[in-house]
């Protein structure tokens, strides 16, 4: 048995207060690490082929305030 298959059996087992917890603090981890990883890429620049055309499109005045 694989210890991921381990983890799903243990949360299998919880209660719903324990798992309603866990879910939270699954949300928020998850959210954390696309965080860190969307930041990561920004800094190596594996987004500028979206940055770059946006700047463009506001320098040529073609956007408007939200």
């Amino acid at each position: 048995m694989t210890s991921v298959e381990t983890i799903e059996e243990q949360i299998a087992e919880l209660d719903n207060a324990s798992f309603s917890k866990l879910r939270d603090w699954f949300i928020e981890f998850d959210q954390s690490r696309w965080d860190k990883q969307i930041e990561a890429d920004s800094n190596a620049g594996k987004l500028d082929f979206l940055i770059n055309p946006a700047l463009a499109e506001h320098q040529a005045g073609k956007t408007r305030d939200l």
